[in-house]
């Protein structure tokens, strides 16, 4: 590939070399990258059987922590995984983490819970018999100016996001493996990454991220029946209806998303991210962030100021 078409994802970070030597908690202990192991027969190596949270470290806060707590910890007990954990003990996992680490912003964390440790090599719960596992991995992590400056490309892919009955995207799985072919479909189109339509093919998220369009200064979503239920979305629903943007959460077609005026992604690690093109056909007029895509991302960026801020007892 070319550097102009070269892959990229949404969570493509600035190279770090410490990140080479960082530690990593595991089960009460901060170790060695080298050192940090679960064993073979863990639940969520054998079976995707565990939960994950992504936070990202602004200034010493984890920004919008309730609300990620609220969603990790909702989705453990919908599969009524016990981990022993408070959202007080996981943000003192983060901190002493962190800590170990050195770091303070641009830092981001993988918090994961598996059922733990299986006494055989089967599915059923009851044989995880030995305490859940609980990992923290917390690296030096920017977003790679290629993000903002060229885009992301989506390809739509026949992959879609289930019914609710048969794994509800809301939940932060450990089981990716429908996002893993849906990333795999877009690579093989020559994307970066999957469009993902949703029972009815309504447009949904991408294997990755949550999706928006613009359309003649409406930002529009998917209704929600169907995504992954990220803070970062809300948070950019909540802005846009707080400062007089046009917000909708509905159905809409690939037709309607290819003649949007701008498209961007929500995640906890790269915030707002434009979209470039879908299935090779461009969005917007030029590369980068659209004016309304521009002005949502100056919100969000002021809405983790004001909650750092609060936080640390500091005057905005």
């Amino acid at each position: 590939m070319t550097p102009d078409n070269a892959q990229t994802t949404t969570h493509d970070a600035e190279h770090d070399a410490r990140n080479d030597a960082i530690k990593i908690y595991v089960n009460g202990r901060i170790v060695p990258k080298e050192e940090a192991t679960v064993s073979v027969y863990d639940s969520g190596f054998m079976l995707g059987d565990g939960m994950w949270e992504g936070l990202r470290l602004y200034n010493g806060v984890w920004a919008f922590f309730e609300e990620h707590m609220d969603r990790f910890f909702n989705s453990m007990k919908s599969v009524s995984l016990e981990s022993g954990l408070t959202p007080d003990g996981v943000l003192k996992i983060l901190n002493d983490t962190a800590a170990a680490n050195d770091m303070t912003t641009d830092a981001h964390c993988r918090l994961m819970v598996t059922r733990g440790r299986k006494a055989k090599p089967f599915q059923h719960p009851s044989l995880s018999r030995f305490g859940p596992t609980v990992v923290a991995i917390i690296e030096h992590s920017k977003p790679a100016e290629t993000l903002r400056t060229r885009g992301i490309r989506l390809a739509t892919v026949p992959q879609v996001r289930g019914l609710p009955m048969s794994q509800d995207a809301k939940y932060n799985s450990h089981s990716k493996l429908n996002c893993v072919i849906a990333c795999l479909q877009a690579e093989q189109a020559g994307a970066d990454e999957g469009l993902m339509l949703d029972p009815h093919g309504f447009v949904n998220t991408t294997n990755a991220c949550n999706f928006f369009i613009v359309r003649r200064g409406e930002v529009w979503t998917s209704t929600g029946d169907y995504c992954m239920n990220g803070v970062t979305r809300q948070k950019v629903i909540d802005l846009c209806r707080a400062n007089g943007i046009p917000v909708r959460e509905k159905n809409y077609s690939l037709y309607e998303t290819y003649g949007a005026d701008e498209a961007f992604l929500t995640g906890t690690f790269g915030a707002q991210t434009p979209v470039a093109e879908i299935d090779g056909k461009p969005i917007g007029e030029a590369a980068g962030a659209g004016p309304v895509t521009q002005r949502i991302r100056g919100l969000y960026k002021d809405a983790v100021a004001t909650y750092v801020a609060e936080r640390k007892g500091v005057a905005v």
